[in-house]
């Protein structure tokens, strides 16, 4: 069974056009003109029940817009989606017990409130029983290691403590699906991976299908299996992940700093920046292998720091578009109503 489909899903957004000068405003008063914005054009879409999907592409390409018509938020103009079989629009309210989602920068949380009060409430909106709850209740505590977390409001909490409290709150109903909108935006490493080791987790061992956006590769390329991504509100590339690793993303950035002045010259990398004591280099981890380039980067002084990174996924789409002979499809103006 199918756990997301649309058929040529659009969303368009009129706006006012301002006209400049006095007679413009006047005649902008009584006769307003508008134009038509396209956020979201004609997509297909099919997910499986139990698929880990990335929908990603950058800011402005429509990926929010589609998010909020799969969970009823928002009416599409044309086209129809169904998720878990049911329609978002006319049945939103049966739709919501059955779903989750998290966005980075919105809380289901109550901030001055502990997330132990957060969740008791959450369980009454969604009529859990109290057998039901505490069962529930429990285990997300034991999975996302909630314990000391519990009493401590959530405006005292760090950022990654907090994402983990919305993920296991999202999770309380036992979601069929769940909608993880940028989860690890302004987390640090250490934080990052644990959210993306409890994604993989839910999805093993509760089967739960995990549509998730993000703007960070890793989180692509360490959680999901297929990728879809969109711009300008189209569907451009619909892959699997083993697929685009192997094809897109094999670059790595590597900054460094010495602790005297080195001169970095390594073969097979690319230096895109460098000073006296530091230097800023890509490597191809298909020409050359990471270990290689860190252990020869290590031997030319001593480091006093040195980070590992993804290529940004801005470049990435955009390498995809020139590969894909559609450059031109990337310099449409960006339409600015959806992420």
């Amino acid at each position: 069974m199918l756990a997301i489909k649309t058929n040529a899903l659009t969303k368009v957004f009129r706006t006012k056009v301002k006209e400049s000068g006095l007679r413009g405003s006047v005649s902008a008063l009584f006769r307003p003109h508008h134009r038509d914005v396209y956020a979201v054009r004609g997509i297909d879409l099919t997910v499986e029940k139990g698929e880990v999907l990335a929908f990603i592409g950058p800011n402005g390409a429509g990926k929010s817009t589609t998010i909020k018509m799969l969970t009823g938020i928002l009416h599409p103009t044309s086209g129809s989606a169904t998720v878990l079989g049911l329609d978002p629009l006319r049945k939103r309210k049966q739709l919501a017990y059955r779903i989750g989602s998290v966005f980075g920068q919105k809380s289901q949380l109550w901030f001055h409130l502990p997330p132990q009060d957060s969740f008791r409430l959450l369980a009454g909106i969604y009529e859990l029983d109290e057998r039901q709850y505490r069962e529930r209740f429990g285990a997300l505590v034991e999975l996302f290691e909630l314990e000391d977390l519990l009493k401590v409001p959530v405006r005292k909490l760090s950022l990654g403590q907090r994402v983990r409290c919305e993920i296991a709150a999202s999770l309380l109903h036992r979601p069929e699906v769940i909608f993880l909108d940028e989860p690890t935006i302004g987390l640090d490493v250490v934080a990052k991976q644990r959210i993306r080791d409890l994604i993989a987790r839910l999805n093993r061992e509760e089967g739960t299908t995990i549509f998730l956006t993000s703007h960070d590769a890793g989180d692509i390329e360490r959680v999901c299996k297929r990728v879809i991504i969109i711009n300008h509100g189209e569907v451009v590339l619909d892959e699997s992940v083993k697929t685009l690793r192997y094809s897109y993303l094999q670059k790595k950035i590597i900054s460094v700093k010495y602790a005297e002045k080195t001169k970095v010259d390594i073969p097979g990398v690319d230096k895109t920046r460098e000073s006296e004591y530091a230097a800023r280099i890509e490597v191809s981890t298909a020409r050359r292998p990471l270990r290689e380039v860190v252990a020869e980067l290590m031997g030319l002084g001593e480091v006093v720091d040195i980070t590992i990174s993804d290529q940004p996924l801005e470049e990435i789409i955009a390498g995809i578009y020139m590969d894909r002979g559609r450059g031109g499809e990337a310099d449409e103006p960006d339409t600015g109503t959806g992420r």
